[in-house]
């Protein structure tokens, strides 16, 4: 039954009827053209075009909103978002460093796509601004924690303070570590803090990244947006 005529912007015939072909997902009525078969919608609504679709994202994602929460908030598909996460922290610049500052560096323990799968987030913290500088996600290696700790050192270190953790004592100089009570105690509260704020870093819980790019992307969106 034909019950809307409208142009098909495909055809050039003059006859351009287009009656109802079904609905989409969301609800928008379909059309079908009766000489070309193709189809259409006849208002598209793309959500993941609006201007300020971005900044509600990192919103959302600072506030510890998992991907299908922050998904179905702002009326778009999890593929979509999980694209623009990434492309927003492409797009995020690590903050400059200054010279003489004292650092804490402290790993925490996490998953990724399965809880036998540990993940290490290493990262340093500026003792008087508490801002965080740096940070890898890597196994529990040398490897890992020199990433961080290399970027330290080019910044001329005044003092780094880490935990008793036997691998820091190879990678930073005697004159430069220190391992003291209470000399992390600001990272120490930092952790609590992401692990409070972000899902996927809870000690116990269903919410760990099941990407190592999405995690590094929401790390990096949190850190320094």
């Amino acid at each position: 039954m034909e019950s809307n005529q409208t142009r098909c912007y495909r055809c050039v015939d003059d006859i351009r009827k287009m009656i109802k072909y079904g609905k989409t997902k969301s609800g928008n009525q379909r059309y079908i053209c009766r000489v070309c078969g193709k189809t259409r919608v006849e208002n598209y609504a793309y959500l993941a075009y609006k201007g300020d679709i971005n900044q509600n994202i990192i919103q959302l994602t600072k506030e510890g909103l998992g991907i299908r929460s922050t998904a179905r908030i702002l009326k778009i598909s999890t593929t979509t978002l999980l694209k623009r996460i990434v492309f927003i922290a492409r797009n995020i610049t690590k903050p400059i460093i200054s010279k003489g500052k004292t650092y804490e560096v402290d790993e925490l323990c996490t998953y990724i796509r399965h809880k036998k799968n540990y993940i290490w987030l290493v990262y340093a913290l500026e003792k008087n601004s508490k801002t965080v500088v740096s940070f890898n996600v890597g196994k529990r290696t040398n490897k890992t924690l020199n990433r961080v700790l290399e970027i330290l050192k080019l910044s001329e270190a005044k003092k780094i303070f880490t935990d008793r953790l036997k691998n820091y004592r190879y990678l930073i100089d005697e004159k430069l570590h220190s391992v003291k009570r209470f000399g992390t105690n600001h990272i120490e509260r930092k952790n609590l803090t992401l692990r409070t704020h972000l899902k996927r870093l809870n000690r116990r819980t269903i919410c760990f990244s099941k990407s190592l790019v999405v995690f590094t992307a929401v790390l990096k969106i949190y850190f320094w947006t």
